[in-house]
């Protein structure tokens, strides 16, 4: 690249001498204004050096691209996104959606609260003591309590009950959570040593029985909720373990991960286990996390019996680990819509994408390949019958049958249109297969975002932003 051609690249002085530029100091400040020029000149540099074929933007189409990258700096880095990847409750994409009682609630909490005060007495009360009555109600518990996640559920459960002495678990529940968190690591983290009996796809009762001895504190059941084992296989189920864990006065914990408080067979899901069905078979402590199969905020809901529990609140771990205010609240929100189970469908979101019927996704499929193909050019489009997934580790083996919306372009790399699409405003989350979007009808959730979608698109292709 010729120096001349480097010269005729504007100075940061020279730019920010401009009526437009002036205007951007006014919606941002002066100080964002000059350092986001900067960098953009600096980036065009180090291109016009390294390419002599980069063609030197306008101007006009650098202040453009300022106000583009400030205008998407300045949103939260938490914001709402358009789902639509079919994957119902996405990690990346805050898993559970709340529901709009949940959220109702959490926009009316302005100013103070009552959390951790008994409005009868005065007196200073249990923060989760709301959230405890219903999960009582919902599975038979005697007393519950929540923190953070179901990790640090685990961490805490047996750092209370089990520190410097065994668990036995078997072979083939030792998993892997996501973020690469092991069974085996949060053991270890909670003090408790691990026993390992059986074999990955065998596990007898007597294999727990014969690793008893006077060191074992507690016997570890895990729910594989994010795998599963097939074929030639023996698991003791926690009922079995329950009774050996009486006989010997021994705590059987049960880690039920995604924990369903209602019997999913009638989404044609498989066999998931009841937390109310552990709570019967007799488990002295059980956890599970609140935004998965629960659909609530991110946490670790602990049950037991009152003593237990008891324990568990006061093991110092539990201030570090504690959920705030506004996870109690939503999560209070969310476990009252399963009071009602004639409302839940419709009340309950994850309860809803679980059961839209078919028919109704195979309309909208059309109606929104119909709207893209009207309003977007250089695309084609079509719309197939695919499969949804719950994600988020639970539920691995279902499939939930419905129907895409598919859209390439052969004048358009399908990667840098999917990169465009998730810095719109919203966010559009898609998936690529066989270098096509995917846009799955399930988890977009109504009309308006189904028109953000075909706006986003049409707006892409005429800014060559693809």
């Amino acid at each position: 690249m010729a120096k001349s051609d480097l010269r005729r690249l504007p100075s940061v002085g020279q730019m920010a001498e401009r009526d437009d530029v002036q205007a951007l100091a006014l919606s941002f400040s002066r100080t964002q204004v000059i350092t986001a020029l900067r960098k953009s000149l600096d980036t065009l540099r180090a291109e016009l050096l390294q390419d002599e074929s980069t063609t030197l933007p306008s101007p006009e189409e650098i202040v453009c691209g300022v106000e583009r990258d400030l205008t998407r700096s300045a949103r939260p880095g938490v914001q709402k996104a358009i789902n639509a990847t079919g994957v119902i409750l996405h990690t990346g994409l805050g898993r559970a959606i709340l529901s709009p009682a949940a959220r109702q609630a959490l926009y009316e909490l302005d100013g103070y609260c009552l959390v951790q005060m008994d409005v009868e007495t005065g007196e200073r009360c249990l923060r989760e003591a709301h959230v405890e009555k219903l999960l009582a109600e919902l599975t038979g518990s005697e007393a519950a309590t929540v923190v953070n996640n179901n990790a640090g559920a685990t961490l805490l459960v047996l750092n209370t009950i089990a520190k410097g002495q065994q668990v036995i678990v078997s072979r083939g529940q030792l998993v892997e959570i996501g973020g690469s968190f092991r069974i085996p690591d949060v053991m270890e983290q909670s003090g408790a040593r691990l026993v390992e009996v059986g074999t990955t796809n065998r596990t007898h009762l007597r294999d727990y029985e014969n690793a008893i001895n006077e060191n074992t504190a507690a016997l570890l059941h895990v729910h594989t909720s994010n795998y599963r084992i097939q074929g030639f296989t023996k698991s003791v189920s926690v009922a079995e373990l329950a009774e050996l864990g009486r006989r010997y006065s021994l705590p059987v914990v049960d880690d039920l991960g995604s924990g369903a408080l209602i019997d999913l067979a009638r989404f044609g899901f498989g066999t998931e286990p009841l937390v109310s069905e552990s709570v019967k078979c007799g488990a002295d402590l059980i956890t599970f996390s609140a935004d998965k199969l629960v659909g609530g905020p991110q946490g670790g809901i602990i049950l037991g019996s009152r003593d237990q529990i008891q324990r568990v609140r006061k093991n110092s771990l539990m201030r570090a680990l504690r959920v705030d205010k506004l996870i109690l609240l939503a999560l209070e929100m969310t476990l009252r819509e399963f009071l009602d189970p004639e409302k839940l469908m419709a009340n309950h979101p994850t309860m809803r994408l679980f059961g839209l019927p078919l028919d109704g996704l195979r309309q909208r499929a059309h109606r929104l390949a119909q709207a893209i193909a009207e309003s977007v050019p250089n695309v084609e489009v079509a719309v197939e019958r695919g499969a949804s997934r719950i994600g988020s580790g639970s539920l691995p083996l279902e499939e939930v049958p419905t129907y895409t919306v598919m859209v390439g372009s052969s004048e358009h790399d399908v990667g840098r249109l999917s990169l465009a699409l998730r810095r719109a405003a919203p966010p559009i989350i898609t998936r690529i297969h066989e270098e096509r979007l995917v846009f799955d009808l399930r988890t977009i959730l109504n009309d308006h975002e189904e028109q953000s979608i075909v706006e986003s698109l049409a707006k892409i292709m005429e800014k060559n932003e693809a």
